[in-house]
């Protein structure tokens, strides 16, 4: 039997029945959001919104990297600039968001950052340069900067901390669900029309998410709005979340998590494409379908941090990850299939355990807490996910599984060496 609890400041769960008489005056003075009631499932479909239209936006471009490579007579590496352009330009536009937010709004800014990238995701399509897609895809990178951090800094906020890791796998579930009908719609339009209309189409979906998600989202209650800038205030934030040792091992942790996933991802489609495999651009889409993975595992993440606790949680979706890239050095396409499967399961796993550690260990300023995250998040899909090309190039599939068997055992040796916070149980 479950005890339901609230969240210390430093992450750790603690019962109902231990909470400081402070603690408890200042949870009765924020009017959270509760499961169960309508504002909670209306805010939930909203959120799942949002997770799908901005990351199948981001990654709508992954199985079309080898279909770059023929039209516009570029190599794999250059291809995956496409990808790499986006999240680079995401992860530094994150940081400003988390600042703009704290003046704007934190819904409002979050629409505007879907609309205005659900339109350039039709310009893309439509471009007659490789260097002008990679404009379009560099500012719509920038432009969906208003999402990720924002959304995680609402959730945070106007949830209870009782059903924050809920919640927040709800929301993972939604960039589940985009990241994988971005790459599967991508491919089987692309088969039946052509990629540039393929592009077209899912903005046209986008801008219907953002209309939707901004009929559902309730308003802030517990957002507090700081009018202009305030660098010194946004610096002295930033600077706090860095100096805290435990956020900042779960900054890193992002960063590892994102540039494995990214990595496989990219180069894989490659070599599924070449002998002896010859998979057509629909057939390796569908491979794609392993997404439907993360939205269960993701769900899964807080029920099995309930029984096992952070550390071990967090272990688990990285051996997942370790076993599955492994699998992938088979030749039977089968056992590629269900390894792509085993990593995709546990990215979503760490990933939702991760993100939501943030919103329990940032005291204050949870906006730039978890823009920090996402800024080490995508970066590590900018840099080594675009890195990852050389290692291709030079060393085919077995090289890129060497550079992400590296990155994934430095995670479990940040994640053993964890505090104890990490390692409490949500009960």
């Amino acid at each position: 039997m479950s005890i339901r609890s609230t969240v210390n400041e430093s992450g750790t769960a603690i019962a109902s029945n231990q909470t400081s008489t402070d603690q408890s005056h200042q949870e009765s003075a924020l009017n959270f959001i509760r499961r169960g009631t309508i504002a909670y499932r209306k805010a939930g479909f909203a959120l799942f919104l949002l997770g799908f239209a901005s990351f199948s936006m981001i990654y709508c471009v992954q199985p079309l990297l080898p279909e770059f490579t023929h039209t516009f007579h570029i190599s794999p590496g250059t291809s995956a600039l496409a990808l790499s352009l986006t999240t680079g330009f995401l992860a530094f536009s994150i940081v400003l968001s988390s600042a703009f937010s704290q003046a704007l709004g934190r819904k409002g800014l979050m629409f505007i950052s879907m609309a205005l990238a659900a339109v350039l995701n039709v310009i893309a399509g439509w471009v007659p340069d490789w260097h002008l897609l990679l404009v379009a895809r560099a500012v719509q990178g920038f432009v969906i900067g208003g999402v990720p951090a924002v959304a995680m800094a609402w959730i945070a906020e106007e949830i209870h901390p009782a059903d924050l890791g809920k919640t927040m796998g709800l929301y993972i579930a939604g960039t589940a669900f985009g990241g994988m009908m971005g790459r599967v719609g991508m491919g089987l339009l692309t088969e039946i029309f052509s990629w540039r209309s393929a592009l077209g189409v899912l903005g046209v979906i986008c801008l219907c998410c953002a209309i939707g998600f901004l009929w559902l989202l309730p308003t802030s209650q517990n957002f507090i709005a700081r009018k202009g800038m305030q660098l010194r205030f946004h610096l002295s934030a930033w600077k706090n979340h860095l100096q805290n040792p435990r956020l900042l091992r779960i900054y890193w942790i992002g960063f590892l998590i994102t540039s494995i996933f990214v990595t496989l991802f990219n180069y894989v489609s490659f070599r599924l494409a070449a002998a002896p495999y010859l998979l057509s651009q629909t057939q390796i889409s569908l491979i794609f379908l392993s997404y439907s993975l993360g939205m269960v595992s993701s769900s899964w993440a807080g029920a099995m941090v309930d029984r096992l606790g952070r550390k071990i949680a967090l272990l688990v979706g990285f051996s997942a990850i370790v076993i599955g890239t492994l699998m992938t050095l088979a030749h039977g396409l089968f056992v590629i299939i269900l390894g792509i499967a085993a990593i995709t399961t546990g990215y979503f796993i760490a990933h939702s355990i991760a993100s939501s550690n943030v919103g329990l260990e940032a005291k204050t300023a949870k906006g730039h807490a978890t823009a920090l995250y996402l800024l080490f998040y995508y970066l590590g899909s900018s840099i080594v996910g675009s890195a990852g090309g050389w290692f291709w190039q030079y060393g085919g599939w077995h090289a890129v599984v060497y550079l992400t068997l590296a990155l994934a055992f430095i995670a479990i040796v940040i994640v053993l060496t964890a505090s104890q916070p990490i390692t409490s149980k949500r009960t």
